[in-house]
């Protein structure tokens, strides 16, 4: 949805417009859904606290001052809920450190092995290393490239300094791609 056609829908709800909150819902709700689930690791429990986000933001959507993004709050919302399920994830992310990285986008070869596996397989070996990644750099790495939020979205809504996210998100590709390199090596 485009920032212009949210920002509409967010004045219809705000006014309570149900339907137009219904859009936002529906607009957002699987990602909130995987947001709390990679962070809390159980599917029962991210449905409850995606509930929670959402009843928390109909509440709060008269207050909202849409001085960011109606996604940006929403997502800090989400992250704040699950900082207080989990408060080592806070811990985890203040101890990333706000070292500045520069940051290579490209750092894997399309003429690489790894492109000639099928995307199925793949996509499934990579959700698995994901998944075993430390909470706070799952969280990073699903909002960078599952949503593909920048890093100043990312560093407001998870509330740590820019170069925090860039460090986090770093370290956890480095990780990402040393695990592809080793499945590239593997014997078929």
């Amino acid at each position: 949805m485009d920032r212009a056609r949210e920002e509409m829908i967010v004045r219809r709800a705000q006014a309570g417009d149900t339907d137009a909150f219904a859009e936002l819902v529906l607009e957002h709700q699987r990602f909130v859904f995987n947001l709390a689930l990679r962070a809390l690791s159980d599917p029962q429990d991210a449905e409850d606290l995606s509930q929670e986000a959402f009843i928390r933001v109909w509440k709060a959507l008269p207050r909202f001052r849409r001085k960011s993004r109606f996604q940006t709050w929403l997502y800090r919302i989400v992250m704040n809920l699950c900082y207080n399920r989990l408060p080592r994830l806070r811990k985890e992310l203040s101890e990333l450190g706000d070292e500045v990285v520069d940051f290579l986008e490209d750092s894997t070869s399309m003429h690489s092995p790894v492109a000639a596996l099928d995307a199925e397989e793949l996509r499934g070996y990579l959700h698995e290393k994901i998944d075993a990644l430390p909470e706070s750099q799952r969280l990073l790495i699903t909002m960078r490239f599952q949503k593909d939020l920048s890093y100043a979205e990312i560093s407001e809504i998870v509330g740590i300094p820019l170069g925090t996210v860039k460090t986090g998100i770093f370290r956890a590709r480095k990780q990402l791609l040393e695990a592809l390199r080793q499945f590239e090596e593997e014997p078929l």
